[in-house]
């Protein structure tokens, strides 16, 4: 990729889902954006299996970005996210969950990220209506670019993750956050009772006891 990327460069950038084809493209780009690595069979999924939703920014044919989501079942949240939305959601009610969400760096700050974002969300208006009530994520505490990127687009931070990460035999803590849409909401709490517009901008933040990791996971 060129060093200098025009500041119309947005404007050139199509969108395409990713397929088998970009695996290694893929991976070059993953290994330069994460610090986990990704087994091959994460790679062989989110290229093929229709359960996420994995999209390419492009331009000029080469992947200058990409975001990987799952859709699924309120139910079927990782253990420690179990209370991101309220009890009271029947039990069909869905979340999306963002594995990944990267940008090649001489193209960040052109907007693409938010596109990327944002062609989820419409995704999940098209197929989800609204019965999808959040959009959730992982983030390692340190990666304040990432924190900052979703902070400024309305997620704010639900849980903190102690030893959440395991990186090169290193733990890490990690942070949850999410975004209510489509009226989602977590439990509310004595603090902050239903029926307030405060009791809908905040609500707790538990954080869990120390945890053993379960080794990598999809971030």
């Amino acid at each position: 990729m060129t060093d200098v990327v025009s500041p119309t460069a947005l404007s050139e950038v199509q969108l395409r889902l990713l397929c088998h084809d970009d695996i290694e493209s893929v991976k070059l780009l993953c290994g330069d954006w994460f610090p986990i690595e990704y087994p091959d069979s994460w790679y062989q999924d989110i290229t093929s299996n229709k359960k996420f939703f994995s999209l390419a920014a492009t331009f000029k044919g080469g992947i200058v970005g990409m975001i990987v989501a799952e859709i699924k079942g309120r139910t079927k949240v990782h253990k420690e996210d179990g209370d991101i939305l309220a009890s009271s959601f029947p039990v069909d009610t869905q979340v999306a969950y963002i594995l990944s969400l990267g940008v090649v760096k001489e193209f960040r700050k052109h907007g693409i990220g938010s596109l990327l974002l944002d062609s989820l969300k419409e995704h999940i208006s098209t197929t989800a209506l609204d019965h999808c009530k959040a959009v959730y994520l992982h983030v390692l505490t340190t990666n304040a670019n990432a924190i900052h990127f979703y902070e400024n687009r309305d997620f704010r931070q639900h849980h903190y993750l102690p030893y959440y990460y395991s990186i090169r035999g290193v733990l890490k803590d990690g942070f949850t956050y999410v975004l209510y849409i489509n009226g989602g909401h977590p439990p509310w709490t004595i603090l902050y009772p239903s029926g307030g517009t405060e009791a809908r901008r905040f609500w707790c933040r538990t954080a869990p006891g120390f945890r053993t990791p379960s080794g990598l996971r999809a971030r």
